[in-house]
C-alpha cells in the first residue's frame, strides 16, 4: 500500500539540534520537547529527516515502552488480506484496523457477524479489581513475562467518603496487600504499574498509551474510551487478557459496523455527552451488541478529542463491542499536548489510511444533526431512557421521580477532561457571581493526577469547591459503587445526577431506591445549583443573593490548557529489567488473595438431572450477578467473592432478590448459600435468564463464580457479548432459547438435563429436557461456540487449554 506524505509540512533545524514541525507544534507547545525524554526527542529528529527524505516517520508506543508503532506492518497485513480475497470492496475504518491486526490475513473470507477473527492486539490494560484474577491466571500459565505491553492501574479500590487525600490514604492502608501483590507481579512479569492516586485506567490510557489505528484490549467495559484517539479499544474479561499476555492470538467475532454520521456543529449547552445519550436512546442497551460504532462526518471536527473519548466510553452502555472516530486534527493537538508529538507526526503521514474508504458499507447508519441536538438527561435505572432537557420537567412529574436532587457528581472516566472541568467551572463561576452555591451535595472526581494538578493550578478546582464541591480521589469512586454515602437511608427514594456512564439500580450507592440520572457535567452542575431535576438551565431562572432572577449563560471552556498540562505527582512504577528474582507477594492467610485451582475437564457425558438454581426475571447485569462496591476487596479471592453470586437478581418465582428455594430442604436461602449446598451434594445447577443477560461491566467474576459453585450452564433469551465470552472461557455453557417464549415453560423448582453434548459441534442443536411431574418437556437451545471454544469447554476452561498449548510448545 502506497501511503502519501502529509502535504505542506515544513521542517526547520534549531540551534539545539532539535526539530520543530511547523503546522504540528504551536509556539507555546515547543517546550513539550523537554517533556518527552531523550529517546522521544531522538524519534522527533529521526522523523524530521524522514519527512525531508519522504520516508515514513516512526513513533514510540509510549514514553514507557521500548517498542514502536508499526503502521507499515498494519497496512501490509491489510494488503495481504485484500490480496487473498476474490473481490475487493471499500472497507470501513473498523475493518481496516481489525484486518490489519489479523494473525493470519490469508486464512479465510470474513463475514460480519459470523466469522471468528484471530487478532494480535498492540497492548493490554487492566484495572486493579479485574487485574487480580487476570494476574493470578497468568501466573498459573508458567510464562516468565508478558509478551505484549501490559499495564495495571489502581483505581477501583478507593472508597469515596471523606475527600480525596483522606480516602486515598485509607485505601493505601486497607488495600496494601492487594497493591503489593499487583506491584510485585508487575515487577516480575514485565507489567507497568500505576499506583493508587494516579487516576482512572481509561484516562491514563488516553493521556499516555492510546494511538490512532491501534488495537487494545482492557479488562474493563469502558476500555472503548480510547476510541476518542482513533484506537480500537475493546473491553474483555481477564481470561482474554491472559491469552494476549501469553502471546496467543485473541478471538473476536467479526463485528457488524454501525455508522453514526454527525453533521452540523455543537453549540451552546450541547456537548459530546449528548451525542451518546441520544444514540443510547436510539439503539437501547442492546442495540450495539456484536457491533462496532464508527463515527464520521463534518460534525466530528467541532468536537474535542476528549469529547470523542466521552462518546466512545459510554458506547459500552449500548452493548457495542467498541466505538471510535477517524484520525483528525483534534487528535493530533491532544497528542502534542500530552507529550506525544512523534505519534501525531507519524499518524499524519498515514492519515489517508486512518479513515474509512469512500463507499464503505455500514450495516446501519444513524444521522445526528449537532446544530439541533438538545442536551439530554438519561435514566433512571437504565442509561438508554433518554429525555431531552426541554421534556425533563414533564417526565419528572409524569413518572413521579423525586424532583429534589440530593447529590450532583461530575468527573469519572467518562467526563473528567480539562474541557469538562472548565465548562462546569464556568457555570459555577456564574453562580458565585450571583452569590449562589449548590443546593445539592456536589462531588468532583478528577480522572487523573494530571487533570487534578492542572485544574488546581488553573483555578477550576477552587471555583468548583467554592459552590460547595468536594474533590474526591483520582479514582472511580461513586461511579462503581465505591461511595460510603451518609446523606440518605437505604430504601429512601431520592434523585442524584452525574456525568457518569452507568446508572443501574444500586449501582452508585447500593440503594435500590436511588434514582440515578446521567448527563453532561455542565448540566449536572447547573441542576445541582438549582437543586431540582425539573430545572431547565436553557430557559429557567434562579434567584440571586439580592432576590433578583438570573439565567445561566451557556458554558464555555478550552479543550486543552493554554499553559500545557501539569503532570502532578509521579505515580508510575516501571517493571524490572529482569524479574526472575522478584517474588510475588501473596500471604498464605489472606482473605483477599487466593491462588487459583484448575477447573475440572468435561467428563464427556450429557449433563443429567441438574437443578434450576434461580429463574432470573428482567434486567440481570453483571452488577446483579457479582456486585461491586464493598465486594471489590475480594476480587482476588474466588471463594470469598462467590458469596455475592446473583444476590442482586430478581427471582421470577417470588419477585424477591437473593431468596431462592433449596429443593432438598424446602427452605428459602441466599442464592450463593443454596448453590454451595447443591455443590456439596454433588448436584450441578443451571440459571435461567431473561434478555441481554450479563450486560454492563466486563467482570469475569460473574462467570467464575457460577463455575466455582458448581454451575453448568446459563440459559437465557439473549446474552451481552462480553459475558457470553467470559462464560465460555470458564468452561460454562451459555445457551439461548431457539424460541424465547420457552422461557415461560421453566420454573425455578424444575430439574433439567442438557442433551446433545456428546455431539457438540459448531452450529449443533442442544436440547434442554425439563423434568416435570407430569412428564418431560424438550426445549431446543442454540449456542455460538466455534471449534476452539468447544475445546475450552471440553478441557474445563480456556486457561487449561492455554496451559496445554504452552506445554506442548515447550516439548516441541
Amino acid at each position: 500500500m502506497k501511503l502519501k506524505q502529509a502535504p505542506g509540512l515544513k521542517v526547520r533545524k534549531t540551534s539545539s539540534l532539535r526539530y520543530l514541525f511547523l503546522g504540528l507544534f504551536k509556539p507555546d507547545q515547543k517546550s513539550q520537547l523537554t517533556m518527552l525524554g531523550l529517546a522521544t526527542q531522538r524519534t522527533l529528529v529521526s522523523n524530521a529527516r524522514s519527512f525531508a527524505t519522504g520516508k515514513a516517520p516512526s513513533a514510540r508506543l509510549s514514553r514507557f515502552d521500548k517498542g514502536h508503532i508499526d503502521y507499515d506492518k498494519i497496512a501490509s497485513t491489510l494488503e495481504k488480506y485484500k490480496s487473498s480475497q476474490t473481490k475487493n470492496e471499500p472497507l470501513t475504518l473498523t475493518e481496516k484496523i481489525l484486518y490489519g491486526h489479523l494473525d493470519d490475513p490469508t486464512s479465510t473470507k470474513i463475514v460480519r457477524g459470523q466469522t471468528y477473527l484471530k487478532l494480535r492486539p498492540d497492548r493490554v490494560a487492566m484495572q486493579d479489581a479485574t487485574a487480580q484474577m487476570a494476574v493470578l491466571q497468568f501466573m498459573s500459565s508458567g510464562l516468565p513475562k508478558t509478551r505484549v505491553p501490559t499495564t495495571i492501574h489502581c483505581d477501583h479500590l478507593i472508597e469515596a467518603y471523606q475527600g480525596g487525600p483522606k480516602d486515598l490514604a485509607k485505601a493505601k492502608t486497607t488495600n496494601q496487600e492487594v497493591y503489593d501483590f499487583l506491584a510485585s507481579a508487575g515487577q516480575k512479569y514485565g507489567m507497568g504499574f500505576w499506583k493508587p492516586g494516579s487516576g482512572i485506567i481509561h484516562q491514563i490510557i488516553f493521556e499516555n498509551y492510546a494511538f490512532p489505528g491501534g488495537l487494545m484490549i482492557g479488562t474493563d467495559s469502558h476500555t472503548p474510551n480510547a476510541g476518542g484517539l482513533g484506537m480500537l479499544a475493546i473491553g474483555v474479561g481477564g481470561a482474554d487478557a491472559v491469552d494476549v499476555m501469553a502471546g496467543l492470538p485473541w478471538e473476536l467475532k467479526a463485528p457488524k459496523v454501525i455508522g453514526v454520521n454527525l453533521t452540523g456543529k455543537l453549540n451552546g449547552w450541547s456537548s459530546a455527552k449528548d451525542v451518546i445519550l441520544k444514540v443510547a436512546g436510539i439503539l437501547t442497551v442492546s442495540g450495539g451488541t456484536d457491533a462496532i460504532v464508527e463515527y464520521f462526518g463534518e460534525g466530528v471536527e467541532s468536537m474535542s478529542c476528549t469529547g470523542m473519548g466521552t462518546i466512545c466510553n459510554m458506547g459500552a452502555e449500548i452493548g457495542a463491542t467498541t466505538s471510535f472516530f477517524p484520525y483528525n486534527q483534534r487528535m493530533a493537538e491532544f497528542l502534542e499536548s500530552t507529550g506525544r508529538a512523534d505519534i501525531a507526526q507519524t499518524a499524519n503521514h498515514y492519515k489517508d489510511f486512518l479513515k474509512a474508504d469512500a463507499g464503505a458499507h455500514y450495516d446501519q447508519i444513524i444521522n445526528i444533526d449537532l446544530n439541533t441536538l438538545e442536551p439530554h438527561v438519561n435514566g433512571p435505572f437504565t442509561p438508554d431512557l433518554a429525555t431531552p432537557i426541554s421534556q425533563l420537567a414533564e417526565a419528572v412529574k409524569k413518572n413521579g421521580w423525586p424532583d429534589e436532587i440530593k447529590v450532583g457528581l461530575i468527573g469519572s472516566c467518562t467526563n473528567s477532561s480539562y474541557e469538562d472541568m472548565q465548562r462546569s467551572a464556568s457555570i459555577a463561576k456564574q453562580a458565585l457571581d450571583k452569590g449562589v452555591k449548590s443546593k445539592a451535595g456536589f462531588m468532583v472526581t478528577p480522572g487523573s493526577e494530571q487533570i487534578r494538578a492542572t485544574i488546581a493550578r488553573d483555578g477550576q478546582m477552587e471555583t468548583l469547591g467554592a459552590i460547595g464541591g468536594e474533590v474526591l480521589a483520582n479514582a472511580c469512586g461513586p461511579c462503581i459503587g465505591q461511595w460510603k454515602r451518609t446523606d440518605v437511608e437505604k430504601g429512601q427514594r431520592n434523585s442524584i445526577v452525574s456525568s457518569y456512564n452507568r446508572n443501574f439500580a444500586r449501582r452508585n450507592d447500593g440503594n435500590e431506591a436511588t434514582h440515578a440520572f446521567v448527563t453532561s457535567p455542565e448540566i449536572v452542575t447547573a441542576l445541582s445549583i438549582a437543586g431540582r431535576l425539573s430545572f431547565n438551565p436553557l430557559k429557567d431562572t434562579l434567584v440571586d443573593k439580592d432576590g433578583k432572577p438570573f439565567r445561566f449563560e451557556p458554558p464555555s471552556g478550552d479543550s486543552l490548557p493554554s499553559r500545557g498540562f501539569d503532570a502532578g505527582e509521579d505515580t508510575y512504577q516501571a517493571p524490572a529489567e529482569d524479574g526472575s528474582g522478584v517474588t510475588v507477594k501473596i500471604a498464605a492467610s489472606s482473605d483477599r488473595l487466593q491462588e487459583l485451582k484448575a477447573f475440572t475437564a468435561w467428563d464427556g457425558k450429557n449433563y443429567e438431572d441438574l437443578q434450576v438454581l434461580i429463574k432470573a426475571k428482567g434486567k440481570c447485569t453483571t452488577d446483579h450477578i457479582s456486585m461491586a462496591g464493598p465486594w471489590l476487596k475480594y476480587r482476588g479471592h474466588l471463594d470469598n467473592i462467590s458469596n455475592n453470586l446473583l444476590i442482586g437478581a430478581t427471582n421470577a418465582e417470588n419477585g424477591k432478590a437473593n431468596t431462592v428455594k433449596n429443593q432438598f430442604t424446602g427452605e428459602f436461602g441466599a442464592v450463593p448459600d443454596v448453590a454451595r449446598q447443591y455443590k456439596q451434594k454433588g448436584v450441578g445447577w443451571v440459571v435461567i435468564g431473561d434478555e441481554n443477560y450479563g450486560e454492563g461491566s466486563s467482570r469475569e467474576h460473574a462467570a467464575l463464580e457460577p463455575r466455582h459453585l458448581g454451575g453448568k450452564a446459563i440459559i437465557t433469551k439473549s446474552f451481552a457479548r462480553i459475558h457470553e465470552t467470559n462464560l465460555k472461557k470458564q468452561g460454562m455453557l451459555p445457551l439461548t432459547f431457539v424460541n424465547k417464549a420457552d422461557y415461560e415453560k421453566i420454573s425455578g423448582d424444575d430439574r433439567v438435563s442438557i442433551l446433545g453434548l456428546d455431539t457438540f459441534a459448531p452450529g449443533s442443536q442442544i436440547t434442554l429436557r425439563v423434568h416435570k411431574g407430569q412428564g418431560n418437556v424438550d426445549i431446543p437451545l442454540k449456542h455460538t461456540f466455534n471449534e476452539g471454544q468447544i475445546q475450552w469447554f471440553k478441557k474445563g476452561s480456556a486457561l487449561n487449554a492455554i496451559k496445554e498449548e504452552i506445554l506442548s510448545g515447550a516439548r516441541a
